[in-house]
């Protein structure tokens, strides 16, 4: 079956693609059905088309919100986390809903305070000018708004334990990068991962660093990658874009992209100093990003740095009379 973004997958797993209001207008989202009900995987963004496509989907399925049994996040970005009040307020009484242990503090703290001054100093840092600032801040807002209502009550859940996620037993694997504290969710016996946004086809996830992040995400992200590609993955199924049948193949390309774009963001600043947004500059077409996109644009661009500043290979300036930061290749 696979009609109005709803494919079955397997006998007992159906992927529903909830519209998003980006560019990258899908995110990928999960039901399994188990002997209790169904587990659901991500959630999608709080919007009013969101909430017609999972309407539209529960009645394809005959779902009541009642036969739900758990809500299990990857990771807490508003695109995945976003319906999980929502869904947990359409029950009689609201379902669990479990997310990795060292995300607990994101909701909390990143999105709702989003637009404190800690992050407008950030994008200062980077290089922005104030009006580009207050344009994103904006643009940042209305993404939180599509976050409520935020959930009633969570769980939470540990890397390297088993769960059950409908009738299958899956292992949890905390995967860096992306998040903190993503976690995918491997079934050894069907070879089958759910991985949230870690690994994607077409695009690449967003490795960013950002003032509430972990030091050297990408470091992270990478040493994750060259792990999980010893896996026996037969299928993936990821948070956006297309299934995965490649798994191996698709690692070795994403690392591949970062260790191009590695090398050309040390070329970026061998010639002189620069600020974070100058570098990106070089490294995407600035000028067709949404003010959504630039924050993405300058966090990628600040992990790529900061790798490079933790293997010696580039130097940060100190920034003087309230200028933005600024980065040197190191002389190797």
């Amino acid at each position: 079956m696979s009609e109005s973004g709803i494919t079955q997958i397997a006998d007992d797993i159906v992927q529903v693609q909830i519209p998003l209001p980006y560019a990258l207008n899908i995110v990928n989202c999960y039901l399994l059905r188990g002997s209790a009900g169904w587990t659901l995987i991500d959630t999608g963004l709080n919007t009013t088309a969101a909430r017609a496509q999972w309407t539209t989907a529960l009645n394809s399925l005959n779902i009541a919100p009642d036969e739900i049994e758990k809500i299990v996040l990857t990771h807490m970005h508003p695109d995945h986390f976003g319906m999980a009040g929502w869904w947990q307020r359409q029950a009689t009484a609201p379902m669990p809903l479990f997310l990795p242990g060292r995300e607990q503090g994101q909701m909390r703290v990143f999105y709702r305070r989003q637009n404190t001054p800690l992050y407008h100093q950030w994008m200062l840092d980077c290089g922005m000018d104030e009006e580009s600032v207050d344009n994103i801040e904006n643009a940042l807002r209305s993404t939180r708004d599509s976050t409520q209502p935020h959930p009633l009550e969570q769980s939470f859940l540990r890397a390297d334990t088993t769960v059950r996620l409908g009738a299958r037993e899956f292992q949890t694997i905390h995967a860096p990068g992306h998040s903190d504290g993503q976690m995918i969710f491997y079934d050894a016996a069907d070879r089958l991962m759910l991985c949230g946004d870690h690994v994607l086809m077409r695009i690449t996830p967003n490795i960013g660093s950002w003032p509430h992040t972990e030091p050297d995400p990408l470091g992270r992200f990478l040493s994750s990658l060259n792990e999980l590609a010893a896996l026996d993955v037969r299928l993936a199924l990821p948070g956006h874009k297309w299934l995965i049948t490649d798994w191996r193949g698709r690692i070795e390309e994403l690392i591949a992209h970062h260790e191009q774009r590695l090398e050309h963001t040390q070329a970026a600043i061998k010639s002189g100093a620069r600020t974070v947004l100058e570098v990106a500059a070089q490294l995407f077409d600035l000028e067709r990003l949404t003010p959504h996109e630039w924050r993405f644009a300058l966090a990628e661009t600040l992990a790529h740095l900061n790798y490079l500043l933790e293997r010696g290979r580039a130097q940060r300036l100190a920034a003087e009379n309230n200028e933005a930061t600024r980065w040197i290749a190191s002389e190797i």
